[in-house]
């Protein structure tokens, strides 16, 4: 296993110099069957990294650039009427890919973000009345600038809560933003890239993840992290079930991507920050703080015994 993400890894570092940890953590999101939301700065290539993912990992791709003049058909698709037949017929829009990359998912309204509800939770949509499946496996991989800029709609709760992960890529090291500078890891070389497994094994891989184990010991030690979310003044709400199911599930596909067939406490911590950061909020003369700073406050607080 170490081995094929090891490729996959490199593969994608051709293309996205220098982020090496955030490849492996956007693996561990979709071999863990989530929704992958990446947020950071115009330039930093969050768009490169999902389309690096869709060649490598084999699976059919479709963008949508969110706009402000979105409109959820835009996403699902729309039956038009077919005079040969005297029939409506149904076109479906970009949702129905394996990897759906949402461009700046927040410069649309919330209205149209949330058509993409039904389909990340529940792997459907329903249009017109009828519900038609998805491909399977289905991942939306969304892009989003930080809120402080102009034209962004901030993101319903329900809507973030629907991502496994949040995830930023943060500026280049100067070496490797030399080496971007030199041509090396140019945009361009998208197309060069190999698919390294396909949709059968990828879905061979999940069902890996959940045959991960993990002992009564590391879940104690979960829920004492999600315990002080809820007990302590620093948020405004603590984690939520689904938010203790997503950290653990997470932590399973770390621990298989490290090689393992088991969780240890280090797993829970290097996939927590990304679980953890876009569910919780700070509370009191906390608010408005980097809500990160506060998840590191708490793997800092808990013991792991």
């Amino acid at each position: 296993m170490q081995r094929v993400v090891d490729r996959l890894v490199r593969a994608v570092g051709t293309v996205l110099i220098g982020k090496d940890e955030q490849i492996r953590l956007a693996l561990a999101c979709l071999f863990a069957r989530g929704h992958l939301l990446i947020e950071d700065l115009p330039g930093m290539g969050k768009t490169t990294l999902a389309q690096g993912l869709a060649r490598v990992l084999g699976l059919s791709y479709s963008r949508i650039q969110f706009t402000s003049d979105l409109l959820p058909a835009d996403i699902l698709g729309v039956s038009i009427y077919d005079r040969q037949r005297s029939q409506f017929e149904f076109h479906p829009g970009p949702v129905f890919s394996q990897l759906l990359l949402a461009d700046e998912i927040n410069r649309t309204t919330p209205k149209t973000q949330s058509a993409l509800l039904e389909a990340m939770a529940e792997g459907q949509v329903t249009v017109e009345g009828e519900t038609r499946a998805l491909p399977k496996p289905f991942f939306v991989i969304a892009t989003q600038n930080p809120a402080s800029q102009a034209g962004t709609y901030p993101l319903p709760e329900s809507q973030l809560d629907r991502f496994l992960m949040r995830i930023a890529l943060g500026y280049p090291d100067p070496e490797s933003e030399r080496q971007l500078l030199a041509g090396l890891g140019s945009q361009s070389r998208l197309g060069e890239l190999k698919a390294v497994l396909n949709p059968d094994l990828l879905l061979q891989i999940q069902q890996q993840v959940n045959e991960v184990k993990a002992a009564d010991s590391l879940v104690d030690y979960l829920q004492r992290l999600v315990q002080y979310t809820r007990d302590e003044p620093l948020f405004h709400c603590g984690l939520s079930p689904r938010g203790a199911l997503a950290t653990l599930q997470c932590a399973r596909a770390w621990a298989l991507i490290q090689g393992r067939r088991y969780v240890i406490p280090e797993d829970v911590q290097a996939v927590f920050p990304a679980v953890a950061t876009h569910r919780l909020s700070g509370a009191g003369e906390h608010a408005g703080q980097d809500s990160a700073a506060l998840v590191r406050q708490v793997l800092n607080r808990v013991d792991i015994i």
